[in-house]
């Protein structure tokens, strides 16, 4: 949340209001993208390991499903973790934005 808070602080006053606006847009962008790629990439790991428990690539007890629960174990935060709070992430940094607008517009090194 510390560069959440500071990078559009930073970005504001320093580069000004048209920088930030694209910073804004940019992280909304590759925010919601990467967030996208997180969940559905850890869905896609734990529904791996089901298939496999179902009798698929030998079943339970085999390589296959050894290496599908590892699988899962690296998908489960992604899924329930690291996609969500990145949503999160991108609220506050616009939150931050919006909220010192005025003091960007009045203080900015460059207008």
């Amino acid at each position: 949340t510390l560069i959440g808070m500071v990078s559009p602080i930073v970005v504001g006053f320093t580069l000004g209001p048209w920088c930030l606006a694209a910073f804004l847009i940019s992280t909304t962008i590759v925010g919601a993208l990467l967030a996208t790629y997180m969940f559905n990439s850890g869905a896609i790991y734990d529904n791996a390991k089901k298939y496999i428990e179902d009798g698929h690539f030998g079943g339970k007890n085999t390589p296959a499903h050894h290496n599908a629960v590892i699988g899962d174990t690296f998908g489960d935060p992604l899924k329930d973790t690291a996609g969500p709070s990145l949503h999160i992430l991108i609220k506050l940094v616009n939150i931050v934005s919006i909220t010192l607008l005025p003091l960007f517009l009045n203080y900015a090194l460059l207008v």
